[in-house]
């Protein structure tokens, strides 16, 4: 599981790395998966991820902090459907008309804790 969870937050990373270089490529990204398939996929990453973060929190750096992020995250994941893609798009038009300024603030903050979760995952 650990694996799957370094994997996952390595994902994290990149994408943030990604709206960091180029926040249009980001924001086309985002919004390919604005779609009612798109949400049940980031619903199933979450629950994914959580799992995999609870899962590796013993042999981790950071084992009650990842078992506390790994159940939130499973519960995130089990919410999504129900913020509905409505809100969905609607959160995303609004994150994106803050310019490219503000994706890049956001994404740099996804490339460092995805990456630090990454480095917490390792034992």
């Amino acid at each position: 599981m650990t694996f799957i969870a370094v994997v996952c937050t390595l994902f994290i990373a990149a994408v943030g790395a990604l709206g960091v270089v180029s926040p249009s490529r980001l924001l086309a990204f985002v919004r390919r998966v604005q779609t009612p398939a798109g949400l049940y996929l980031a619903a199933g990453f979450r629950i994914v991820l959580g799992v995999a973060m609870f899962s590796a929190a013993a042999t981790s750096r950071a084992p009650g902090l990842l078992q506390i992020l790994g159940v939130f995250v499973v519960l995130a994941g089990l919410a999504t459907p129900f913020f509905g893609l409505r809100r969905y798009r609607a959160l995303l038009d609004w994150w994106s008309a803050r310019g490219p300024t503000f994706v890049r603030a956001w994404a740099a903050v996804a490339c460092v804790f995805g990456a630090l979760l990454a480095y917490a995952l390792l034992p």
